[in-house]
């Protein structure tokens, strides 16, 4: 591949990437935001996976909320990965299968008020679409974050924001930077708030 291909098909990758970030719908974005920072003052869990590349994002989105997110005089986010424990990921897997690997995780600590973020490509990962039934019948809200057309997650959300995309790694792209948003605009949204006694 001569200079000219190959600087053609990185402008022409980032290219589709930044209109993809442009094209994305903002409500759902806030409405997500609002709904985690209500469960972050009122101390409620947080938990978030996905698979392959999604799970790498649930992981860092994990981490974000926990670390990036602190603000003094403000509550932490409780928020927990269910990829992040491959023990019991794999016990669960080989014993229950693999569709309720996420789900099995959330029977143990979900409850009324909690908060689902299922991170799903295709938007048709059994074992997200589980834990999201689990979730709904516990009594907690889902955030989907998804790809291609939404596949049956959409449905299965309260909240639902769709990078509308059929190239996975560019969806995977887009979902990175929106965890980044997220857990920066909730960082500022703290620190707008009077410190707790």
């Amino acid at each position: 591949m001569d200079d000219k291909t190959l600087l053609q098909a990185i402008g022409a990758y980032l290219a589709h990437v930044q209109t993809l970030l442009e094209c994305l719908p903002r409500e759902p974005i806030a409405q997500a935001v609002r709904l985690l920072h209500e469960a972050r003052l009122a101390r409620r869990r947080i938990f978030i996976m996905g698979n392959g590349g999604s799970a790498a994002t649930a992981s860092h989105f994990v981490n974000d909320l926990n670390k990036l997110t602190i603000v003094p005089g403000q509550p932490r986010f409780r928020a927990m990965g269910l990829t992040d424990n491959v023990p019991l990921l794999t016990a669960w897997a080989n014993d229950s299968g693999y569709e309720n690997a996420f789900a099995e995780q959330l029977v143990n600590f979900v409850e009324p008020g909690d908060v689902v973020v299922a991170i799903s490509g295709s938007g048709n990962s059994p074992n997200v679409l589980r834990a999201a039934e689990t979730a709904h019948a516990a009594g907690a809200a889902v955030i989907g974050i998804t790809g291609f057309d939404g596949g049956r997650l959409k449905a299965a959300s309260d909240i639902c924001i769709l990078t509308s995309c059929h190239c996975m790694a560019q969806v995977e792209d887009v979902h990175m930077v929106l965890e980044h948003l997220m857990a920066s605009t909730l960082r500022e949204v703290a620190a707008q708030l009077p410190a707790e006694a």
